[in-house]
């Protein structure tokens, strides 16, 4: 079951100027994993399709927090498995296969997956709790189900199984598991800053603090 949302507050936009990097560990970030960092200064949202704020967070803020990213911080998307269910290793899959397709058919697919689980009115809703246990009736019950969404996007069930079942794509699914439980993903949108420092989400004010704390962590925090 999916836990409460951790995005207490609306982001607003604000000027990336106006806020110091004055950031406390244990406050406005913490450590996760006692690894060193990525050598690759790196940001990693953990979401989930089921869930409601990750749609407005993928709708309406992560276009400005990657467009204002330092250029040399790499960014990645993973998706959590909280429902440890067949469908919801197939939604997961989902994503692997979105990610090996080319750019320009990524962002509209990963809306219309948003779409078909949660509807397109729920899918835009700003309810601020959203538990998998209320979807009894999921749009989507199985491959099949999904194979249709990417059909009406023109990728069809064979190249579609053909990504689904490939190594590359089992691989990520291994390694979001993985990291899922060593970062302790408990609430989603979640972001890791070079594989070690969670943001607390709780204590982030604006659209900008979030964007300068990111960039801070990638590159001048020193643990």
């Amino acid at each position: 079951m999916i836990k409460h949302i951790a995005l207490a507050l609306t982001l607003a936009i604000a000027p990336l100027s106006s806020f110091a990097a004055q950031f406390v560990e244990g406050k406005h970030f913490t450590q996760v994993s006692n690894k060193a960092a990525s050598t690759q200064p790196k940001l990693t949202e953990f979401y989930s399709f089921y869930c409601h704020n990750c749609y407005n967070m993928e709708t309406q803020y992560l276009g400005d927090i990657k467009a204002n990213l330092n250029k040399k911080v790499k960014f990645d998307s993973k998706h959590v498995d909280f429902m440890n269910s067949e469908i919801g290793t197939e939604v997961m899959r989902s994503l692997g296969v979105i990610q090996a397709l080319d750019a320009s058919q990524k962002d509209k697919l990963t809306l219309a997956m948003f779409a078909a689980i949660q509807g397109e009115e729920e899918a835009g809703s700003h309810d601020h709790a959203h538990d998998h246990s209320a979807h009894d009736k999921p749009e989507l019950n199985n491959r099949d189900d999904i194979k249709k969404v990417f059909a009406a996007h023109g990728i069809d069930g064979k190249k579609y199984d053909q990504l689904a079942d490939s190594k590359v794509v089992d691989s990520k699914l291994a390694l979001w598991r993985v990291q899922q439980r060593e970062f302790r993903i408990q609430s989603v949108p979640a972001f890791i800053v070079n594989d070690k420092y969670a943001i607390n989400m709780g204590e982030i004010r604006s659209l900008g603090q979030l964007i300068d704390l990111i960039n801070y962590l990638a590159l001048d925090h020193k643990s």
